[in-house]
């Protein structure tokens, strides 16, 4: 349960809710305090005794990345590396299996999936001439489990799917997806982007290989920072694409050792002070607890479908049985940009989702761009009604 003293907390961490109507958090949510002072505090040890030396001194605080991120997904140190963003975990073991694919092999999708994997799977298909199958939905509208499993056969060589889409509600069944994965022994790696800081994700419950996931989604962290679960099993099976001094060591004029664990995707140089907030952006959402976390998200995102679907003019758009907190709707003769614009000068802010980012879900719903409202634990119920409230005004105006 979340508390109301729990509520003041995380709203009295997050200073600018005084002021700011944030439902943005599928993009870009509010770092608490404590995320931006360990950032700052870091750029100031930098520029105070140089880049290397506060490193040196920062090895507990790096470590903390490491040891939070672990617990939150329910696995290893060993097994989590640090990256730039969740593109760039993806990429690392996407491409380096992508390697071993031969013509005729067989990738299978999901239907709602993210712009930038689904641009990878063409790009490697043209490169290698594998193929990419789209997985169907079933009435709910999210992957079909049972369809998903009858279209394995011999040539199938990796499960890829986005845990919840960039454009709605959707949450696909990634753990159904886990099981077949495991069943006919087939790689299974899950873009985690949206999931991970407001659903209680547990790799080992899931049955992935790897999962990429962001900071500065509902993780409340640094923008620039994101992370990669690879299991130590399947490290094999997802060769780096790239090596470098940290991820390999150069041990005689013509050998290298590969390094240990999940650090092998990792580069040398990367944003210390963002590994640090991102640290510290996790361990602020551990001590919460994401069964706590997750409750509070659906049932505020819930709250707000209702109030939604009971305005004249708009359409809630979401989809699957399992819903997050995102919110997707849009409005009749409005544009999602203009819906936008007019919330921004209110000082309320959500998104817009266009076509280009989820083709196969939007061109089969017809769709061009709709609106997302993303709430997240420190939103209130009030904030909802302001929002409900604009929306109305908007329309009428």
């Amino acid at each position: 349960m979340f508390e109301p003293t729990l509520l003041e907390k995380v709203r009295s961490d997050t200073p600018v809710c005084s002021n700011l109507i944030h439902l943005h958090n599928c993009g870009a949510s509010l770092m608490p305090s404590a995320v931006v002072d360990a950032v700052k505090a870091h750029i100031d040890l930098e520029s105070q005794i140089g880049g290397y030396e506060a490193e040196d001194l920062a090895s507990d605080r790096i470590n903390l990345f490491y040891t939070s991120a672990a617990t939150m997904l329910g696995c290893q140190e060993s097994e989590i590396a640090f990256m730039e963003n969740a593109t760039a975990a993806w990429n690392a073991v996407f491409y380096g299996f992508a390697r071993s694919l031969n013509p005729g092999e067989k990738i299978l999708t999901a239907k709602a999936e993210y712009a930038s994997n689904f641009i990878a799977y063409l790009h490697v298909a043209r490169l290698t001439g594998c193929e990419v199958s789209v997985v169907p939905d079933d009435e709910n509208g999210q992957l079909d489990a049972k369809a998903l499993e009858s279209m394995i056969d011999s040539k199938t060589k990796l499960i890829s799917i986005t845990h919840v889409p960039t454009s709605g509600g959707l949450v696909n069944p990634a753990q159904q997806v886990g099981q077949i994965a495991r069943r006919f022994r087939i790689p299974y790696l899950l873009d985690a982007c949206q999931s991970v800081g407001q659903l209680n994700v547990n790799v080992d419950a899931i049955g992935c290989d790897a999962l990429s996931f962001t900071g500065r989604k509902f993780l409340r962290g640094p923008r620039g920072t994101g992370g990669l679960y690879i299991n130590k099993d399947s490290m094999d099976i997802f060769p780096p694409m790239t090596l470098d001094l940290h991820s390999a060591k150069w041990d005689s004029l013509s050998s290298y050792q590969v390094s240990g664990g999940a650090k092998r995707y990792e580069n040398w140089e990367n944003n210390v002070a963002g590994l640090i907030g991102l640290g510290v952006a996790i361990d602020y959402a551990n001590s919460i607890g994401f069964d706590r976390i997750e409750q509070r998200v659906l049932c505020l995102a819930g709250q707000l479908r209702e109030k939604l679907a009971s305005l004249d003019r708009v359409d809630v758009l979401d989809l699957g049985l399992m819903k997050s907190g995102i919110v997707s709707f849009s409005l009749h003769h409005k544009t999602a940009a203009e819906l936008c614009m007019f919330l921004g000068a209110k000082k309320i802010q959500i998104g817009v989702s266009g076509i280009g980012s989820t083709r196969l879900d939007f061109e089969s719903r017809q769709l061009k761009s709709i609106n997302r409202a993303a709430v997240h634990y420190f939103n209130t119920e009030a904030e909802l009604d302001i929002l409900c409230e604009a929306i109305i005004e908007f329309c009428n105006t």
